[in-house]
C-alpha cells in the first residue's frame, strides 16, 4: 500500500509519498516554492527507513517544511 499526503500555504508546498521497502517504509519528498525567477521544485528521498507508514509521512512531512524553510532563508542554494 502506498500512502501520501501534503501540506501547503499560498506560495509553498510540502508533499510525500511512502512506499514499503525492504525493512520498513520509506518517504519520497517534493517541495515547491515561489521564487522571483519562477517555481522551484526539489524531489529527494528521505534518509531513514520508517516502521510504519504513519512515521514515515509526518517525518517526510516536517523534514521537508524544514528544508523549504532553510532554502527560503536561503541558508543553501540548490
Amino acid at each position: 500500500m502506498t500512502i501520501s499526503d501534503n501540506v501547503s500555504e499560498a506560495d509553498w508546498s510540502v508533499s510525500t509519498e511512502v512506499n514499503q521497502t525492504a525493512g520498513g517504509n520509506g518517504c519520497r519528498l517534493r517541495v515547491k516554492h515561489g521564487m522571483p525567477e519562477g517555481v522551484f521544485t526539489h524531489e529527494f528521498r528521505h534518509s531513514r527507513i520508517f516502521a510504519t507508514e504513519r512515521e514515515a509521512v509526518l517525518e517526510g512531512l516536517r523534514d521537508g517544511m524544514v528544508w523549504l524553510e532553510l532554502k527560503r532563508a536561503k541558508t543553501f542554494h540548490v
